[in-house]
Formats: structure tokens, sequence, C-alpha cells
């Protein structure tokens, strides 16, 4: 990785020597992004010298580099990250206060807790709630874990059953939350409000899992009783499972406040900047209704928040590298290369090999990930008739479909380390019987757009 870094900053000082104006020598630091993330170097890292390649392409000084910094703070990307820590601030208040706790203890409590079916659902739909309000995955369900536990381990259900229960109400909840910081981008990128987002992205896929968990996690118990993966019950104590006495309170204010702020955003098809008011006042209104001091709140937020500080790092270093990749403009030039040929390029064609290639071959951070495609195809998809609907199915699919396939990941292994499992293979298998229907509900869903 050192050496291929070298040599691209030494090919970029090479490119700042012998381009003028737009030029391909722009696509540069993206290639050099993308490769040096992919062989494993940390993305924020990654991110800095693609950056630095950029500046020598450009050949900028130190005061054009301040400026680009100072300009890139405002940018929209760096918001998209600032959104990203401000939600994990408000998860922070969700836990301490018990809204967390409430909403599954309430969920459980609906579907019922001694039929294996109904709970099998409820947990499903309480990791769905739980995960699409706090806008995070593994903060969600290490919430929701030490409640679930003992009920599904009560009712015979295996490791394996347990962890798929998480995994797929989580994932359909990441796809809905409203201000999780991969869907703002989204539908920053489409220029949808989230309505439309729910409508063409997230809810196809929330609906598909769950109406297929249940098939899933019950081919996953057949398939694990009697192997040895049935839980201890004296292992199981739901510590901190008893919500703190003003939890309910904060649970129905937090529970107006976030569908008063979505149905306003929606109506009103409010910008990227919204999540930014919104969720501390999100934060703030649970924090008081749960009768916690402005400083404790403050300090819940600033907790939450700070774990996630690399991220704002990371939007702001993104912008600072899109807008020296405007500035090198190479896909101009390639668009006035191939300009008069893509009139017969299929719109269906270019959003499937977009999504397939933010599937298997972009990497970073889901958001990142959004962004990055963005920039770099954006264009080249509305010059060819893909529209926003589509746009919207194209960058939820390259951004989320990883989460299922082909490979593990760390959401996999999250739900598996919370559900106390260690059988990889089955959530690969969970992964994958969920992957391939959504592949194909999404081309279909891409060929009526399209």
């Amino acid at each position: 990785m050192i050496i291929l870094a070298a040599a691209g900053l030494i090919a970029s000082i090479v490119g700042g020597i012998v381009s003028d104006g737009p030029t391909l020598w722009g696509l540069l630091p993206i290639v050099l992004y993308a490769v040096l993330c992919l062989l494993g170097m940390d993305i924020v890292v990654g991110t800095v010298l693609s950056v630095l390649s950029g500046i020598l392409i450009a050949g900028l000084g130190p005061v054009a580099i301040g400026e680009l910094l100072g300009d890139s703070l405002a940018d929209s990307v760096t918001m998209i990250g600032l959104i990203i820590v401000l939600g994990a601030g408000v998860g922070e208040v969700l836990r301490i206060t018990g809204v967390a706790t409430t909403i599954v203890h309430g969920v459980l409590r609906l579907t019922g807790e001694h039929n294996r079916a109904a709970v099998s659902i409820g947990v499903m739909l309480a990791c769905l709630i739980l995960v699409g309000s706090l806008g995070t995955l593994a903060g969600a369900l290490a919430v929701a874990a030490p409640i679930v536990l003992p009920i599904t381990a009560r009712l015979g259900y295996t490791r394996s059953a347990t962890a798929a229960m998480l995994f797929i109400g989580g994932c359909a909840g990441l796809a809905l939350a409203p201000f999780a910081g991969s869907n703002v981008a989204i539908m920053t990128a489409a220029e949808v409000n989230y309505l439309t987002y729910l409508l063409h992205g997230a809810l196809p896929i929330a609906v598909l899992s769950m109406i297929l968990g249940p098939f899933v996690v019950a081919f996953l118990q057949r398939r694990t009783t009697g192997s040895g993966d049935d839980y201890d019950l004296s292992e199981l104590v739901a510590e901190g499972s008893t919500p703190p006495r003003n939890a309910k309170a904060a649970t129905t204010v937090f529970v107006v406040v976030l569908l008063t702020a979505v149905v306003y955003a929606t109506i009103s098809s409010a910008t990227t900047s919204f999540p930014l008011v919104a969720l501390p006042v999100l934060g703030i209104a649970t924090g008081l209704a749960g009768r916690l001091s402005a400083r404790q709140i403050a300090e819940a937020m600033y907790r939450g928040g700070a774990k996630l500080i690399s991220i704002l790092l990371l939007f702001w270093l993104l912008a600072a590298l899109f807008a020296l990749i405007d500035q090198l403009e190479p896909f101009q030039v390639i668009l006035d290369l191939v300009g008069d040929q893509l009139g017969s390029v299929s719109p269906f064609l270019v959003a499937v090999l977009v999504a397939l290639l933010g599937w298997v071959g972009v990497p970073g951070a889901t958001a990142a990930q959004v962004v990055l495609l963005d920039k770099v195809f954006g264009d080249l998809a509305s010059s060819v008739g893909v529209g926003s609907g589509a746009w919207v199915t194209v960058l939820l699919f390259a951004s989320k479909a990883d989460t299922y396939g082909p490979f593990p990941n760390a959401n996999m292994v999250g739900a598996m380390g919370l559900a106390r499992s260690n059988s990889l293979r089955n959530m690969i298998i969970t992964g994958w019987l969920l992957l391939v229907p959504a592949c194909l509900m999404y081309a279909v869903i891409l060929l009526i757009t399209t």
C-alpha cells in the first residue's frame, strides 16, 4: 500500500506538470482512493492521500489549499458527516432515557412473548423500529439483544435463528431510517424527499425482509436444531432491560417529534440541512421528557457523537476531494469524447452497472459510497435518462446490498456476536436468502422506472 501510494503521488506530480484545464488525470485521485481502500488502508488515510493527489494535479498553492478546505466545511457532503455525528448523539440520549428499551418491550408485548412465530416477527419488528429510530445498526441491536435473547431462548430458538432475527429486522430498519447518514446522502444525491425515497428504495427491501424473514428464521431453526447451537438459559440475564421511571413519557415525546419532523420534511421537501435542526431538537425534547438536565443531555449527545468524529473528518476530506475533481473535470472530458454515443445507451443498463459497481467495487463507509457514486456517475446517468426514482434505487442497492453478501461483513458479525452465535456460515446463508430475491425485485423496479 505504501508503494502504491507513493507511486500514485509521483504520478500526480507528473500529471500536474503535463496537464492544464480539464484533464483525464483527474481520475487518478479516485482510482488511488478506490485501490488503497480495497487493499485495506484506513479510509480516512486513503482519503487524505487522494486529496493530496488532487492538489498535486491541480497545482494548488498554500493559499488555494486553505480556501479549498475552508469552502469544503460548508459543503453539503460535510453536512452529511455532521448529520451522522448528531444522529449518534441522539442515539445516546435514547439509550440513557430508556426510550430504546421501551420500544423493544412494547413491540414484544404487542406481538406476544409465548408463540414462536409471533416472537420471531416481534423481534424483527422491534429491531426494525429501534434501528430506524436510532439510525444505527450496531448500537440499536446492542440495546435490543439483552431483552430478546432470554425470550427466544425460552422458546427454544437457536443462536443462529436469533441472530437472523436481529440481522433481518435491523437491516430493514436501517434502510427506513429517515435521518441515517447514508439515507440522507441518497435523498440529497437524487434530489428527492423521504416519501419518494421510501417508494423507490427503502420500502421494497423492508417489506421483502419482513415477508421472507419468518421463513428464513424457520429454515435456520430447522437447520440448527439439535446441533449444539442452543442457548444456556442460565447464562442469559437481561441486564438493563428495565426502563427508567420516565421512559414512557420520553418515548411518547420521541415518537411524536420524530413523526412530526418526518412529515414536515416530506411535505416541505426539506433539504439536507433540515436534520441539522431536527436531530438536536429530537434529542433535547426526548431528554427533557426523560427528566434529564440540560447538562446531562449535552453530555449524552457529545458522548455519542464523539465516537464518530472521524466520520465528520472523512466527509470534510471527501468534500475537498470532490471539489478538486470538479475543478479538474475529467468526466467532462469523457462526456465530450463519447457524448454522441450516449443516446444509444440503455438507461437500464447504466443503472444496473452502477448498482453492481457500488455493490462489489466501491470501498468505504455507506454514506461515503453514495456520495462517491453520485459524484462519479450522477451526470452520466442523468444524461442517458436515468430518472431520480431509478437513481434512488441504484444508490440504495449499491450502498446496502453488500450488507447481505456475497462476503462476510461487520454487520453480520455484529448481529452474530450480540446473539452469541459463532456460525458465520449461517449468517451468510441468511444474507443470501434475502439478497437473491432483492436483486430480482430491484431489477424489476429498475425495468419499470427506466
